[in-house]
C-alpha cells in the first residue's frame, strides 16, 4: 500500500506536521526526504530497507554516491536530497559554535565535532583555532587520508596558528571504523604537536578522537598535562 494511501495523518509527512519531527522513527524522517518509493515499496519501506541494507543512518549517509544509487529506487536525485540533508546538519552544528564564542561547555564541543567528523568516510584531521580566552576562531580541516604520525605535520599546524594569531587549539579527528579508542600512533602525534605548539607558547588543550557513537578526549585520559 502506497502512503497516500494511507489513513489520514499516518504518513510520516502528515505525522511530522501534526506531532513534530522528533515523534518519527529514523525511517519515517528518511521517507520524508526521499519522498516516494518504487513499485510495491512505498516510502518508508524503502527507508527501512535502505537503513538495514547499510546497517544505520550514519553508514547511509557516508556511503558512496554508486554504492547508494546502485541499490533499486535510489538515483541521483534521492542521493542528492540525502547529502544535503546531511550538510546541513552538519553548518547548524557550525553555527552553533560561531567564531567568538567561548568554550565552557564541553559537551558543545564534542556535539559538534560529532557532526562535523562521524560520518565521514574517510579520516579528518582538523584544528580548532581558540584565543587566550579561549573562544572560537576558526575551525579548520588540515589533513585528510590515513592519518598517522607521519602524514600529520606539526609545522603546517604550527603555521596555522601563527597565521589565526591563536592561543590554544583542539585537534581532533575521526576513526572512519567507528571505534574511537585511540591508537599508539594517535598518541605519538598528540606529543609531537604538542611539544611542537610550546615552542611558540601555544597550548594543546585537547585531542578529541571521533568514532561512530563515542569521542575519547585525551584530555580526560590524563594523557596531556
Amino acid at each position: 500500500m502506497g502512503i497516500k494511501d494511507w489513513p489520514e495523518g499516518e504518513g510520516p509527512r502528515d505525522k511530522l506536521l501534526q506531532k513534530g519531527a522528533g515523534q518519527l522513527s529514523d525511517a519515517e524522517l528518511l521517507a520524508v526526504l526521499l519522498r516516494n518509493g518504487l513499485a510495491g515499496l512505498n516510502a518508508v519501506d524503502l527507508a527501512r530497507s535502505l537503513i538495514s541494507e547499510f546497517g544505520g543512518l550514519r553508514n547511509l549517509l557516508c556511503a558512496p554516491r554508486n554504492q547508494v544509487c546502485r541499490l533499486p529506487g535510489v538515483g541521483p536525485v534521492k542521493y542528492a536530497q540525502l547529502q544535503a540533508a546531511a550538510e546541513l546538519a552538519r553548518r547548524v552544528a557550525q553555527e552553533n559554535l560561531q567564531r567568538g564564542q567561548v568554550l565552557t561547555n564541553p559537551d558543545l564541543t564534542r556535539d559538534y565535532l560529532m557532526r562535523q567528523l562521524a560520518d565521514r568516510s574517510y579520516e579528518v584531521f582538523a584544528v580548532l583555532l581558540l584565543d587566550s580566552q579561549h573562544r572560537v576562531i576558526q575551525f579548520v580541516e588540515l589533513f585528510r587520508g590515513t592519518i598517522d604520525s607521519a602524514s600529520v605535520y606539526p609545522r603546517e599546524v604550527v603555521s596555522l596558528v601563527l597565521e589565526k594569531k591563536a592561543a590554544a587549539v583542539i585537534v581532533c579527528h575521526n576513526h572512519p571504523s567507528g571505534n574511537a579508542e585511540p591508537s599508539q600512533a594517535d598518541r605519538r602525534i598528540t606529543e609531537r604537536l604538542k611539544n611542537a605548539l610550546a615552542t611558540i607558547d601555544v597550548s594543546l588543550l585537547d585531542h578529541m578522537v571521533v568514532g561512530d557513537r563515542e569521542i575519547v578526549s585525551f584530555a580526560e585520559r590524563g594523557w596531556i598535562n
